[in-house]
């Protein structure tokens, strides 16, 4: 997922992926612990998405400021 398609999301639609993404990683590392996971790299790119939708979230949060 990339940063510039976020920017294009509301901040309720942002939130609401922001907890579809949490809820997936916590799927993942229970996938991962249990040694059911195919793909371990889905976990770090999780990650980075998580952290796009905060960093836009705060973006947006800070422009409603000025």
């Amino acid at each position: 997922m990339k940063a510039k398609d976020l920017r294009l999301l509301s901040e309720g639609e942002l939130l609401e992926k922001e907890r579809e993404l949490k809820e997936e990683l916590f799927n993942l590392r229970f996938q991962h612990s249990t040694g059911q996971l195919e793909n371990v790299m889905r976990v770090p790119q999780i990650k980075r998405d998580i952290a796009r939708v905060k960093t836009v979230l705060k973006e947006k949060g800070r422009g409603k400021g000025k």
